[in-house]
């Protein structure tokens, strides 16, 4: 990591301090225990532990953050398959999936073969799943099956390792930053998650969507997407962004982030659970702190790959 990546670093460890201190401190100060001050500290707890890993890949380079976020589309597509009954017919496509879909794709992105990697998938793993379930002879249900392993892989597998391939882009003036670029989007990303709760918890009064997300409110839909887009804009500086350029990205990334949520969302709800899984202390599962990330970084990957490389 260069000298920015580290400063960058060193501020979401000030930050995470001050978090700490302050979630210490509400706990102290509580004459009971708490539900809502613990969760908070559980989610604190929980963004250190992911803030490590994240450094540790950084600190292995290019392929640490392959292999990191390889490990991510697993637990992922784990998560997504676990919540989508499947029949004995669709073994082959789920093998398929897991052991030669998700390998091939990443082992394409670090050989940054960006004319197969950006078609592999969406395009011949796509023809291919409903091929290896129909090996079976089973239709029940045949097109719900496999639109189940498809959006898997789409959500799981393809949007999530849109972030390392971002690792792939020639900038010009920017070369060897581009793990920069991953910090930005995933910060920006998450941060918006995180302002949206904040501000709706201070402010909200309206419900946004309370079919899909009761917790999500007008208030801090703009208040946190606001908020969020100025830190992008702010960050400009470790981007090859100009500062109304970092700020459009942001926004766009903001909004897409709150899409897939809402979407991801209504997924959970027609499965009749709240969280995707309990790997994430305070987090719920993989996907639930992916969710928005998942929609966001394909389109930023192309927005940066066709306007700046």
């Amino acid at each position: 990591m260069d000298s920015t990546t580290l400063q960058l670093f060193a501020g979401i460890g000030g930050i995470l301090v001050l978090a700490t201190l302050v979630g210490q401190l509400l706990k102290w100060r509580a004459s009971a225990p708490n539900p809502v001050i613990d969760n908070l500290n559980a989610r604190i707890n929980a963004w250190w532990v992911m803030v490590a890993v994240i450094g540790i890949a950084f600190m292995m380079g290019q392929v640490g953050v392959i292999l990191l976020f390889y490990g991510v589309s697993f637990y992922a597509l784990r998560e997504f398959m676990t919540l989508t009954p499947t029949r004995r017919s669709d073994y082959p496509a789920l093998v398929a999936a897991f052991y030669f879909a998700l390998p091939v794709q990443y082992l394409l992105i670090g050989m940054d073969w960006y004319g197969l990697f950006s078609i592999f998938i969406p395009v011949y793993l796509f023809l291919l799943m409903p091929i290896l379930s129909s090996l079976g002879g089973d239709t029940t249900h045949f097109l719900e099956r496999t639109s189940k392993v498809q959006w898997g892989l789409t959500i799981a597998v393809y949007c999530v390792s849109a972030v390392p391939a971002l690792l792939t882009l020639d900038i010009p003036g920017y070369e060897g930053r581009n793990l920069l670029l991953i910090a930005w989007l995933i910060l920006v990303v998450q941060l918006s998650d995180v302002l949206q709760y904040v501000c709706g918890k201070l402010w909200g009064k309206h419900k946004i969507a309370p079919n899909l997300s009761p917790s999500k409110t007008t208030e801090g839909f703009f208040g946190g997407i606001a908020l969020a887009t100025l830190i992008g804009a702010a960050l400009y500086w470790i981007t090859p962004f100009a500062p109304w350029q970092a700020a459009l990205l942001a926004l766009i990334v903001c909004l897409l982030g709150f899409a897939g949520g809402l979407v991801m969302s209504a997924i959970k709800r027609d499965r009749g659970v709240k969280d995707w899984g309990h790997m994430i202390e305070g987090h719920g599962g993989m996907l639930d702190r992916l969710d928005s990330v998942c929609f966001a970084a394909p389109v930023f990957f192309h927005l940066v790959r066709y306007g700046w490389s």
